[in-house]
């Protein structure tokens, strides 16, 4: 062979070995690995034929510099095998000292038609400003609302770092969202707060990337920085499905397939001893563990894994940490040394596992005792003891008790989940069935505020209140057992439409308001100590197989204590039910519950949802639009069909007046 030909084979080799290792492990060959200062990992790619499918083409613009990766409309700033993060929204309102409207920008993202969603455990909205009332809405399975409010009176208050409704304020979004929308609103247009805080802002951004600062009242150009991250799957179908077409199988060699959790798809992972790209051909590589092995003497490495050995004229497991490796006495008849080593293995496998077993159980045991102690389980004790037959019917559940009811707290037992928790159904021993709530966190310092509140409700025994039957202090949050309530909520069943109207009667739904209104009225002033809901509203009352009301829900209750008219709290509740009082004056009575109770009331005379972003600004809140149709006698063109050819004109003029007076924010307001 000349030497010239010798150079080019040599040439042409290391060419190619040398885009192997540029593009074995993340592009597919002859494809740009990079977007400007991006790299752009298989599934991914720029180009025709560079990406496992069109959803995942990446557009990279190259009228920036250096040039910008775009997915549709929204700038990625990284890939990875999971997910992807792009540049966030932000959603502005702005005003001038007079109270006008200056600037307004929606957040509106919407990943319909794509198999990407927003991360909701890495992402979470966060709102800024001292007078500002932010509404979000977006679609996953189901459509979703929900709020948050950030108020302050000066700039003083504000601390940084904080984000608890003082000048910021945070909440969660659903699994599986798609759409996202964002609406910054005002309660008294940033006239009180504008010579510190003329806008209000609303973002949706992975969650620790952010920390609050009071300057960001007057510098939030660096908000859009904050990265916003989004799941995704592979294809549509299962990973059970996809495996029966092996040639549209994504995941490749010495790679398993997992099913995504937040859309119809699969995902794909190297095998444990292996890393790389597990969507490419050969894309998972086998990862030399013998460069760091805990081998004694002799270590293979071996396709996932790695093994031990010693040389021929030695014995042992050749590891640093069990037997290593002995030299053979040739003395030792061979047999000998083979049954003792046996036996000797088998002992310490024997003791071993057991002695792993008895300490594992200890410490579930400590553990149990630690979550016992620390969630009031003694104080609780004690209350029992001191209070002869006044708590006979708290029951404490052990942790095993409620895993067993709810089959290890199995997915398809869920009834409910919102911000606080997530609600199970549960069946005991005794075939009795139980809702039993799993809230997310705790206030350690009110463990003491909650085990006087359990004992109190426990004791609550009213036919049209939710009976709270105990619960179990023995894991690391407490879980609340009540009885279960099966016909589904009050605003399910006035939503349930039959030829357009609800399947609810006029004179069940005059049963219903009278039940609920004996309830709160029990609660406020019946109860051994006064009960204030604080969350009062149409998902809250269940109906049962009779469609008897039962008011549900006390994750937001407090004690009143018969000394104390007011409670200063932080805002809670639901947009639509919130009592305008509540926001001016921040103290928490009875009449709070009141208005919510006439909100339930013009549900129920109407049909309507309490606030619909579908309808007019005029009408959009359903109280105030019924207050204003009362004044205007307009009533019967408010109401539900059904009620103005069922119900008596004078029952349901009474009832119009009733909710009328619930809403009168200035009136003296009791359900007596």
């Amino acid at each position: 062979m000349s030497l010239e030909l010798f150079l080019l084979f040599l040439l042409s080799w290391f060419r190619v070995d040398f885009a192997r290792a540029i593009n074995g492990t993340e592009i597919l060959p002859g494809c740009q690995p990079k977007c400007g200062n991006v790299t752009v990992p298989y599934p991914f790619g720029i180009g025709a034929k560079c990406s496992i499918d069109t959803w995942a083409n990446i557009n990279c613009n190259t009228t920036f510099n250096p040039p910008k990766p775009f997915i549709g409309d929204y700038e990625v700033v990284q890939f990875s095998q999971t997910e992807v993060r792009i540049k966030n929204f932000v959603a502005v309102s702005c005003y001038n000292q007079s109270g006008n409207l200056t600037d307004q920008v929606f957040a509106s993202m919407s990943l319909v038609g794509t198999p990407y969603t927003f991360s909701s455990t890495k992402n979470i909205v966060t709102v800024l400003g001292c007078d500002t009332m932010v509404l979000t809405r977006g679609s996953n399975t189901l459509n979703y609302s929900s709020g948050c409010i950030s108020i302050c009176d000066t700039k003083e208050n504000v601390i940084d770092g904080t984000c608890s409704g003082i000048g910021c304020c945070e909440t969660s979004i659903p699994k599986g969202l798609q759409e996202f929308y964002a609406l910054v609103g005002t309660i008294y247009y940033h006239t009180k707060v504008w010579s510190f805080d003329s806008c209000g802002y609303a973002f949706l951004g992975e969650q620790n990337m952010y920390s609050f600062k009071v300057s960001d009242f007057t510098n939030s150009s660096h908000l859009t920085d904050i990265p916003l991250v989004l799941n995704y799957a592979v294809g549509n179908q299962t990973c059970k499905q996809a495996k029966q077409n092996s040639t549209a199988f994504a995941c490749k060699d010495n790679s398993y397939c997992y099913d995504s959790v937040d859309h119809t798809g699969y995902l794909c992972s190297c095998n444990e001893g292996y890393e790389g790209n597990p969507y490419l051909k050969q894309g998972c590589q086998d990862v030399n563990e013998c460069n760091n092995n805990p081998c004694k003497e002799i270590c293979t490495n071996t396709q996932g894994g790695y093994a031990c050995s010693c040389p021929d004229d030695s014995y042992g497991d050749g590891t640093k940490n069990g037997t290593g490796c002995t030299k053979r006495n040739k003395k030792i008849p061979l047999i000998q040394l083979t049954l003792g080593f046996g036996f000797g293995f088998l002992f310490l496998l024997v003791g071993g596992s057991w002695l792993y077993l008895s300490i594992k159980k200890r410490k579930l045991i400590q553990l149990k005792e630690k979550f016992f102690q620390k969630n009031g389980g003694l104080l609780l004790k004690q209350q029992m003891s001191s209070h002869e037959g006044g708590v006979e019917s708290t029951k404490i559940f052990t942790a095993e008790e409620l895993k067993l009811a709810t089959n290890n707290y199995d997915n398809r037992r869920i009834l409910g989940q919102g911000g606080s928790g997530t609600v199970y159904k549960g069946i005991l021993p005794d075939l009795r069935m139980v809702a039993i709530k799993k809230s997310k966190i705790v206030d350690e310092s009110q463990l003491g505020q909650f085990i006087n509140e359990v004992v109190i409700l426990t004791q609550i025994n009213h036919r049209n209140v939710v009976k709270l039957l105990g619960c179990c202090l023995e894991t690391e949050v407490p879980l609340l057992v009540y009885e279960f309530v099966s016909h589904g909520t009050l605003s399910h069943h006035l939503r349930k439409t039959s030829g357009g109207m609800s399947s609810l009667s006029w004179k069940d739904r005059l049963r219903i308001g009278a039940e609920t209104a004996g309830a709160l009225s029990y609660l406020h002033s019946a109860a051994s100590i006064p009960i204030i809901h604080r969350d009062v509203k149409s998902a809250n009352i269940l109906l049962d197989d009779n469609d008897t009301a039962k008011v549900a829900d006390f994750g937001a209750s407090r004690l009143n204590p018969l000394d104390e008219t007011q409670i200063s709290t932080l805002v809670q509740g639901t947009m639509g039910y919130l009592d305008p009082e509540y926001f001016h004056t921040g103290q928490l009575t009875e009449k709070s519950d009141v208005y919510s109770f006439g909100v339930v009331l013009a549900e129920l005379l109407t049909g309507e949802k309490p606030l619909c972003f579908e309808r007019s600004i005029e009408q959009r809140n359903l109280a105030t639009h019924f207050i204003v149709s009362m004044k205007e006698n307009r009533l019967f063109e408010l109401l539900e069909a059904g009620i103005v050819n069922e119900g008596k004109t004078e029952q349901v003029h009474a009832v119009a007046e009733l909710a009328k007076r619930c809403l009168n924010s200035k009136a003296k307001k009791d359900l007596q």
